[in-house]
């Protein structure tokens, strides 16, 4: 590898502000590195599904099992927002290569009355415990039901937080020490507006302690 092409560059704030928005909106969102891929499924009270495409889902807390998104500021229409305020409940799909395409064409400006599961071919699944849709075709996937709203005053997204009712995951993907494989579930990371990655494990490190160092598990 020539490392001459590994030098950074420096870009200054004042340099961020003169791009055109479209290529700032690019390279801002690629620098946070790669992020989850996630199609966020939820309905109206009149039935109507809607299924967006997100990669800024976080883990909040695990007791209890809470997780998060951050929406776009609701100063347009957020179909997907306002469905979880709605029906207090949503659904997260991780995505995988044989429906990354499908799953990036639900980003579409649909009107509100077109389903994206229809617009994209993707199939609503429905479990009986949750009123929101599943991605039938995702392969790991769980249910929330909506706790709470924060806006951020700084530039108006929303950060909304879900407690997690079930998840369905393929058994050969659960691990005993309690995590779960998603790389075996074929999970694919997103890089950007628009970079789709596959992923490769490196190792799995023990619990870090001040007095051992780092560890791979066998």
């Amino acid at each position: 590898m020539n490392t001459d092409t590994m030098k950074p560059c420096c870009i200054s704030s004042d340099d961020i502000l003169k791009m055109e928005t479209r290529t700032r909106a690019a390279f801002i969102n690629s620098l946070s590195g790669f992020k989850s891929a996630s199609l966020i499924g939820s309905i109206d009270s009149n039935g109507q599904t809607n299924l967006a495409i997100f990669s800024s889902v976080l883990h909040i807390g695990s007791n209890p099992a809470l997780i998060g998104f951050v929406s776009r500021p609701d100063s347009t229409q957020r179909h997907t927002l306002e469905n979880i305020i709605e029906t207090r409940c949503f659904t997260i799909n991780h995505v995988h290569e044989a429906i990354y395409k499908n799953a990036h064409q639900t980003a579409a400006r649909y009107p509100k009355l077109v389903s994206e599961f229809e617009a994209t071919g993707l199939t609503t699944e429905f479990s009986s415990v949750l009123q929101a849709p599943y991605v039938k075709e995702s392969r790991i996937k769980y249910g929330l039901e909506f706790v709470e709203k924060h806006a951020l005053n700084i530039n108006g997204t929303i950060l909304v937080i879900g407690k997690v009712i079930e998840v369905f995951v393929p058994e050969h993907c659960l691990l005993p020490q309690g995590g779960i494989q998603i790389e075996a579930a074929g999970t694919i990371t997103i890089s950007g507006l628009d970079s789709y990655h596959s992923t490769h494990l490196l190792s799995r490190l023990h619990y870090a302690k001040p007095e051992l160092p780092p560890t791979e598990l066998s």
